[in-house]
């Protein structure tokens, strides 16, 4: 069984979260994917503005995904350290990748064109 180890925020989730996640699944048998907490992604974005179990529950509720998980930080290494997946799927938009010690590291394309900043910024008239 191959297993995989994908992150994301989860704010406002859109064709582009969907398109990654199918993507990741594609690759491997068992898809687990960490949700950050409000504390991990404020310490590079903004606060969600959804709740952070309401985006657990949101992610959990894909098909693509088969168990989901906290991330408590930023960077996956705590999570990829614990989980110890074969791949680990990386976004285009996090420069440097991180590596994953125990497999593969499969850097998947970003959907900037999907942002979920930039949907909210469209609710609020701003684009």
């Amino acid at each position: 069984m191959i297993i995989g180890y994908a992150y994301l925020v989860g704010d406002v989730l859109h064709f582009g979260h969907i398109q990654h996640l199918k993507n990741c699944k594609a690759l491997c048998d068992k898809l687990i994917v960490g949700v950050l907490t409000d504390g991990a992604c404020m310490e590079k974005k903004q606060k969600p503005i959804i709740l952070f179990k309401e985006r657990m529950e949101l992610v959990t509720e894909l098909k693509s995904v088969d168990s989901v998980v906290t991330q408590e930080k930023y960077s996956p290494i705590e999570n990829l350290q614990a989980i110890q997946p074969d791949i680990f799927f990386e976004s285009t938009s996090h420069k440097p990748p991180v590596e994953n010690p125990w497999g593969r590291t499969i850097v998947m394309p970003y959907f900037p064109e999907q942002s979920s900043s930039k949907i909210k910024e469209k609710i609020r008239g701003k684009s």
